[in-house]
């Protein structure tokens, strides 16, 4: 009999007991506004900003609407003015362009490698041709660079390092949490992430005077006071009037459903490592699928699977990704001409304007398929799914 997966890659474990109780309290106090607190009262998102920071070991934290609200804070709050270049690796999902697209940046998108790292090299020349003095690095799906490269580039470029770590959130590079290899990082807590509000970002530094900023881009008005990891009243009346609200703030009912999660986030990314772990070796069984090699001194959070079809034409992995749909495995191919779902590769956002063919990215995404791993499924559902996969390949 053929094997099917019936559980969806989509669904995500509930939200706790303690996150719905504390949830509800909030409801009943009709205070859902950051800044609409009683007296001498911390509110919830300024309690999850001091414990994001302790927990990342940042100074400093802002509690955002998005993870791409919180990238266009960072770059505006950073120094990007409207019309600067910012070297951006040309893997990652749309918001990030939408991001530097709001910003006013020009993007100059750097290639990737064959392990979907930026290419440093790439990053390099392009740093030298286009004179940006930001570099915007997404680790998409979890996969991080060589950050001591990547540290001793920008420093070397001058470049301001700005972390996009929607995929990184409690990885590590050399012992380093990422986030903290840059001058300010932004993380995501939409449902898919590691943390889940729905939607929802975090920003953390350790510069003053971005951390200002930031808070006051994100819609603080004159109640910066009220954040919970935030710099003194003299930064903050240095930058106040040059700073825009862009209305961006978390409420605290979302923060109410992030805090217990972050508090046994740790003990999730173990369970997602453990998944991951059954899966790559079930699909490393396939001498037609190649899945990348973790470096040693790489410490991720394996929260979604890529693997490449080195051996398929674009046409057998569109029978590919059906076939394994029709058998209830969920793929993504990030080489597809059109953008589906969550996935589009970079030549399809146009309102960045002309963007140079980048045909190394090309090569790699044409057989780059992604899975999520959802915490909802079991090893055994993730050994049946490693399966499902192999037996289907096989038949190609």
């Amino acid at each position: 009999m053929t094997r099917r997966f019936n559980k969806p890659f989509t669904q995500q474990e509930p939200i706790s007991e303690a996150a719905i109780a504390r949830a509800v309290e909030i409801m009943r106090t009709g205070r859902l506004h950051r800044y609409n607190v009683a007296e001498d009262e911390i509110s919830e998102a300024s309690l999850l900003e001091q414990e994001y920071a302790a927990w990342q070991g940042a100074r400093y934290c802002l509690a955002c609407t998005s993870g791409g609200q919180a990238i266009q804070i960072a770059l505006r709050a950073a120094g990007v003015k409207p019309g600067d270049a910012v070297l951006a690796n040309a893997y990652t999902l749309a918001p990030v362009p939408g991001a530097l697209h709001a910003a006013g940046a020009r993007p100059v998108l750097v290639e990737i490698d064959q392990d979907w790292h930026t290419d440093l090299a790439d990053l390099e020349a392009k740093a030298e041709a286009s004179g940006a003095k930001f570099f915007l690095l997404s680790h998409m799906r979890g996969h991080i660079a060589d950050m001591d490269a990547v540290v001793e580039i920008c420093e070397r470029r001058r470049l301001v390092l700005i972390e996009d770590c929607a995929h990184t959130m409690g990885a590590h590079w050399n012992g380093v949490r990422s986030g903290n290899h840059g001058r300010v990082a932004c993380f995501s807590a939409q449902t898919y992430k590691h943390i889940n509000s729905g939607e929802g970002g975090l920003l953390t530094t350790d510069d003053p005077e971005l951390a200002a900023r930031a808070i006051v881009h994100s819609g603080s008005y004159m109640l910066y006071g009220r954040h919970g990891a935030a710099p003194d009243e003299e930064t903050f009346r240095r930058v106040r009037l040059d700073s825009a609200n862009l209305s961006a703030r978390m409420d605290n009912l979302r923060a109410a459903l992030l805090r217990p999660q972050l508090a046994v986030v740790d003990e999730n990314f173990v369970r997602w490592n453990e998944r991951y772990g059954v899966l790559e070796q079930g699909l490393r069984r396939s001498p037609h699928l190649r899945l990348p090699e973790r470096r040693q001194h790489e410490a991720f959070v394996g929260s979604s699977i890529q693997m490449q079809t080195p051996g398929l034409d674009r046409v057998a992995i569109l029978r590919f990704v059906a076939a394994c749909a029709e058998r209830g495995v969920e793929l993504k191919w990030f080489g597809d001409d059109e953008p589906r779902a969550f996935t589009s590769r970079y030549d399809s956002w146009r309102y960045l304007g002309e963007v140079p063919e980048l045909p190394q990215t090309l090569a790699v995404l044409a057989h780059t398929l992604d899975m999520r791993i959802p915490l909802t499924f079991t090893m055994e559902d993730c050994a049946e799914i490693a399966g499902i996969v192999v037996d289907v390949l096989n038949g190609f």
